[in-house]
């Protein structure tokens, strides 16, 4: 790809959809609006530089239609139908024309989400649709809005537990927004200070790199984690036909690199005290396996792109923790490059994570760090692709 064409390839945003249980059950494809390049145009690029689909399989895809009128042929043979969500403004619920297109799109098996003020079941009857999505920083509808459509019903732009309970009261059973950051922090909080110290000490461990025997001790005065490895390396993600019953054998199977890389994201896999997996995990994952991507598609050796994954997962301890990431730093021994990278944001590193989490990078800070848009395209998708496995496995 030209420096020219890198320049113009769009820069699709991906935001994870989640149940109640903080299972992901879809993703939101956000594309920027641009004067020059129509949104659909922009979609259809992206969409045929990777099979998204694949990638993102088997969570159902969001498309918000800013314009429903530009959806045409060409649009929907980049599109999965069964798997395929149209976000459609209310405003077009009474446009004769988009009605016909909502009949012909449900017919061929898209579902249709109401979106915006004015949504109801009249709206949502005019053009086929069985959900709402409701803006959670906005005025939220009546409860007799969702009630008599059969969802799931689509919540968005979530910031805290305050509106995740709010729209959870409303009826709505699908979730996005921040409010997994912040939910997450408020949960971490009452952890005591003996299980602290412990995760702390395996992370020391694993940083340091240390052998199989002292990995032993932090991990069998922590039952759940212990349970989780054992649980992971006996899944069905790795096919080993015996059961593995001790920790020196999934040392033995795995290998060190791909052990310590799991145990990192186990950090992440505590059960809350009301069953659901943590909110973290997932997003924890996808930083690691993009930070890890853009390293390898940049020539990065494997040595650094362990470091990349390990600057990635780490990158919400102060989140998962409950405490400053300069205090988790102090107590791990940490290569440099990757310890300035969470405190700072410096280096190479830092300058990769910066991108990874901000989720919309954009085009000059690409351009800074010599990424290209369909490569930090594909890097995404990779990193959902291997979220979306860890979350089943973990």
């Amino acid at each position: 790809m030209s420096a020219s064409e890198s320049n113009l390839f769009p820069l699709v945003g991906l935001q994870a959809v989640a149940n109640a249980h903080n299972e992901w059950v879809a993703v939101t494809l956000h594309v920027p609006q641009s004067s020059t390049v129509p949104l659909m145009t922009a979609l259809v690029a992206a969409l045929a530089a990777a099979d998204a689909y694949a990638f993102l399989a088997p969570l159902d895809c969001i498309v918000p239609l800013a314009d429903p009128h530009g959806v045409d042929e060409a649009v929907l043979a980049q599109l999965a139908p069964q798997r395929t969500i149209f976000r459609l403004p209310a405003t077009f619920a009474g446009d004769k024309q988009i009605q016909k297109k909502c009949q012909q799109w449900r017919d061929a098996g898209y579902r249709i989400i109401v979106d915006g003020p004015g949504a109801g079941p009249v709206t949502a009857a005019l053009v086929e649709a069985r959900a709402l999505a409701v803006d959670a920083a906005g005025k939220l509808p009546g409860l007799h809005q969702l009630l008599p459509l059969p969802g799931p019903h689509l919540a968005y732009n979530i910031v805290d537990a305050e509106q995740l309970a709010a729209v959870q009261e409303l009826g709505a059973s699908w979730f996005a927004g921040d409010y997994a950051l912040h939910h997450a922090r408020q949960q971490s909080e009452p952890e005591d200070a003996t299980s602290r110290r412990r995760v702390l000490a395996l992370l020391g461990l694993l940083a340091r790199d240390a052998d199989a025997h002292e990995l032993e001790v932090p991990l069998k005065q922590d039952p759940s984690l212990s349970y989780h490895l054992l649980k992971l390396v006996n899944s069905a993600a790795f096919g080993f036909t015996a059961p593995i019953t001790s920790f020196s054998q999934a040392i033995t199977l795995l290998g060190r690199r791909q052990l310590q890389r799991w145990l990192q994201l186990l950090l992440y896999a505590r059960q809350q005290d009301d069953g659901k997996i943590h909110a973290l995990l997932p997003l924890a994952a996808v930083r690691a396996a993009q930070m890890e991507a853009l390293c390898q598609l940049r020539g990065g050796d494997r040595d650094a792109q362990d470091l990349a994954f390990m600057a990635g997962v780490f990158s919400l301890l102060d989140v998962l923790l409950g405490m400053p990431m300069e205090d988790i730093i102090a107590t791990l021994n940490l290569a440099p490059e990757v310890s300035a990278a969470l405190l700072e944001r410096n280096g190479e590193l830092g300058a990769l994570l910066a991108l990874v989490e901000s989720g919309a990078p954009p085009p000059d800070g690409l351009r800074r760090a010599g990424i290209d848009g369909e490569t930090y395209w594909r890097s995404l998708l990779q990193a959902y692709q291997w979220a979306i496995q860890v979350s089943r496995n973990l």
